[in-house]
């Protein structure tokens, strides 16, 4: 390739405009605009829109002298000027120990030099329109472009560092920077975007531009079109958009369950689906009020998702790392020069701030709702303050200040049952506590590993049941977030039923190759509690069981049945592993059939046989990731899991679990042997009644009676009776489509209310249903009166 490039022409530095005399009144009022373009001509819709993109990635309107904003600034110029002094081009790196190969130092490279460029049209960091900065600024953009990243380059290695994290970051430098460019520079970047992002990858809604990756490839590409004033770019990027918007029924992207999918088998709702929602936010408000705005009726489904996709999976400022993927092993990056915990606090801040963005192309209503949400997290993150986080620049600051500082009042953690079936996992929220459910199935993997990481995720799919006490006195809320993944024992994640055989690191393929050949994995919920199941297949083993799960008011029944393996190993239950903080001293208390861990819980397990293990376990996050750091640390853990001994036969379990409960409670609730029937636990059907909630439910395998319920096929019911009258929940989690009979042995009188799928055969002595399920294990509801 030639070594010569158009980055090289000489710069002008232009001559005051009216912008100057405005920046000068701005800076005076204490304010703080970006050291970018002159104004353009009221009617340049290009320039227009560069301003506002910059607005948006920079920010605006906020206080340069004011924390934390004064901090933040000085902190991006401190960082500039290490980067600049440390920057030494070689053919094959800008920065020493960077090199361009392996993966993302390209990426890498561009990162820094978008500090830099912050740095430089900032005000405040001390480097402010600094020329020797702009010059070295130029260099390093030059060497890029004439070593690596220009149109005479084949890619090579990740697709991702070409076509996503480089363009990105080199559009938003080319945007920064316009007028300091010169006209060929800006010519050579758009070029360089139009080599590795062609128009070709925007067209067939395939492959690597799906859901999150497509609405990456569009950021890049509009921005290419406004900085080249290429109208039809900016068109094809919007249009291109559309093919994200509607619900999808298999593969990437949004569920109308609130599902969202990426690489087709991963559930990616924290990370790829934060990606997208921030995306989509950028470009819908860059190009609102413009020739080029998003107004495909579509993008409704993605205002929506905000309440029924993302936020049900956000507590207390974390978004469940159920939902987070391979992200899970990341920790602390080698290559993050902000040293910042990559962690379910992290990833859910950063949900946070994309609502934040999105909420400004939504409706009165919408964004009312919206910041009474990020209102309440941003008071109840107390494990890594949201308005300081460090991952923030300063736009993303002042957007999430100003919801703090607004009059809405906040929003209190919502109570309910979320099932996400498309995507295998279950949320629960009550008063007492907040807990997620992940499963695997022939459509959703067991774990996700790729490009290194997370190659111990081998049973994370496997009845993982991760919780949270709501007291904020009661627990850790850090609990996954404090060196969780590094230092867990991979063979004993909460909830989960294993063979104890040893894997070998990425066991079973990469990118969600591991998927177990099952169907029935769901259940039903009538919003408040739920039944859920999961037919369970052991990853790269012969073990094969049936669990499930019943969520209530104040407590989660679990059981298990059928659990069988020849591996030649012991397999086990996992009840439950605490992380209790470095060296914690929490009390466990044993009771005959009950166990209760100060600041945490308890459990009750009424056939006994509850072990228990309390260990130190020291680890890195290079051990799960070949990109995050060798730092070790320790953690205490308590672990109680029930021993189904060595190749087991038709091995089951029953315990209870009681988020945040005291001791008291959990032995009075040992000791009530009347709070809960088990009605059946085994290969053919779970199910359990409570009479005190007027509960029964079951998990059907297949056909078969429980207690007062009978199915025709495999189903999950729920039966919630209030008063004089009952509601009737029926899902189809083996998802065939054919139509079942529920009979229900008590006396009913009438009907209330029956959806469309829902026929009533009989009422009178028992009530007899046939539902017509569809496919995608939604609940069927009818309510009755009784006699």
């Amino acid at each position: 390739m030639s070594m010569t490039s158009p980055w090289h022409r000489a710069h002008r530095t232009p001559a005051p405009t009216r912008r100057t005399v405005l920046l000068a009144a701005a800076l005076a009022a204490g304010l703080t605009p970006a050291l970018t373009a002159p104004a353009a001509a009221a009617d340049d819709p290009y320039d227009t829109l560069r301003r506002r993109w910059l607005d948006i990635a920079l920010g605006t309107g906020y206080d340069r002298a004011a924390e934390p904003y004064a901090a933040r600034l000085a902190e991006t110029g401190e960082r500039a000027r290490a980067f600049r002094a440390a920057m030494a081009p070689t053919p094959t790196s800008l920065w020493p120990g960077r090199p361009f190969d392996p993966p993302a130092g390209i990426t890498f490279s561009y990162g820094r030099l978008w500090t830099m460029t912050q740095a430089y049209v900032q005000q405040g960091t001390g480097s402010t329109g600094d020329a020797a900065l702009l010059a070295d600024l130029l260099r390093g953009l030059d060497h890029l472009s004439a070593t690596v990243y220009n149109p005479g380059t084949t890619r090579y290695g990740n697709w991702w560092e070409w076509q996503i994290g480089s363009p990105r970051l080199l559009m938003d430098i080319t945007a920064a920077l316009y007028d300091r460019l010169g006209a060929e520079r800006v010519t050579a970047a758009c070029a360089a975007v139009d080599h590795f992002v062609p128009d070709a990858m925007l067209g067939d809604y395939t492959g690597t531009s799906t859901g999150a990756n497509r609405v990456d490839l569009c950021r890049s590409v509009a921005l290419r079109g406004v900085l080249g004033r290429a109208p039809a770019k900016i068109a094809l990027a919007r249009d291109a958009l559309s093919p994200v918007f509607p619900y999808v029924t298999k593969g990437d992207g949004l569920y109308a369950d609130g599902s969202f999918v990426q690489h087709t088998w991963i559930a990616y709702s924290g990370t790829y689906g934060q990606v997208m929602l921030d995306g989509l936010g950028r470009l819908f408000t860059l190009l609102a009020g413009s020739e080029w705005e998003v107004t495909d009726p579509g993008r409704q489904i993605v205002l929506d998702s905000v309440e029924n996709a993302y936020a049900p999976l956000i507590h207390d400022g974390l978004v469940m790392d159920t939902v987070n993927g391979r992200a899970i092993s990341r920790g602390y990056l080698l290559g993050d020069d902000l040293r910042v915990m990559r962690s379910d606090h992290f990833h859910g801040q950063q949900l946070i701030a994309a609502m934040a963005v999105l909420a400004g192309g939504a409706s009165e209503a919408e964004r009312d709702r919206w910041h009474a949400r990020i209102k309440g997290w941003i008071a109840r993150d107390t494990v890594t303050p949201v308005l300081t986080a460090p991952q923030f620049g300063v736009a993303d600051l002042a957007r999430l200040r100003a919801i703090a500082d607004a009059p809405v009042e906040a929003a209190p953690e919502p109570i309910g049952h979320h099932l996400f079936a498309a995507m295998d996992r279950a949320v629960h929220r009550r008063p007492a506590f907040t807990a997620g459910l992940a499963m695997a199935s022939d459509r959703i993997a067991h774990y996700e590993c790729g490009n290194g990481e997370n190659p111990r995720g081998w049973h994370t799919g496997s009845g993982m049941l991760t919780w949270w006490p709501n007291d904020r006195g009661s627990g850790r809320s850090d609990q996954y977030t404090d060196w969780f993944w590094p230092t867990v024992d991979w063979y004993r994640l909460p909830g989960t039923t294993v063979s104890t055989r040893r894997l070998p690191d990425r066991a079973g393929g990469e990118w969600g190759e591991p998927k177990p050949d099952v169907r029935w994995v769901g259940g039903t919920t009538d919003g408040e509690y739920a039944a859920v199941g999961q037919h369970l297949k052991g990853l790269g083993s012969t073990l094969e069981a049936r669990k499930s799960w019943y969520f209530l008011t104040d407590a989660v029944i679990c059981l298990g049945a059928g659990i069988t393996c020849a591996d030649g190993v012991p397999v086990e239950t996992v009840v439950d592993n605490r992380n209790l903080g470095e060296g914690g001293t929490q009390a466990l208390t044993r009771g005959r059939d009950w166990a209760h861990l100060e600041d945490h819980g308890g459990w009750i397990v009424p056939g006994g046989g509850l072990r228990t293990l309390r260990e130190d376990r020291t680890g890195a996050w290079s051990d799960i990731n070949t990109t995050s750091t060798t730092e070790r640390r320790t953690r205490r853990w308590q672990t109680l899991w029930l021993d189904h001994g060595t190749d087991p036969h038709g091995a089951g379990y029953v315990y209870v679990l009681m988020p945040g409960a005291s001791r008291r409670t959990v032995s009075g609730r040992a000791a009530d042997r009347g709070w809960m029937t088990v009605l059946a636990n085994d290969e053919r059907c779970q199910a359990v009644t409570v009479p005190s909630l007027g509960l029964t439910a079951a998990n059907f395998w297949g056909p078969g009676t429980a207690g007062p319920l009978t199915a025709t096929a495999g189903a999950s019911v729920l039966v919630r009776r209030r008063g004089r009258t009952a509601r009737l929940c029926v899902s189809e989690p083996p998802r065939t489509g054919a139509p079942l009979e529920i009979v229900w042995d008590h006396p009913v009188r009438g009907v209330v209310s029956a959806d469309e799928s829902v026929e009533i055969v009989a009422t009178g002595r028992r009530l007899r249903l046939r539902v017509t399920p569809g496919v995608v294990c939604t609940t069927h509801e009818c309510e009755v009166t009784l006699s």
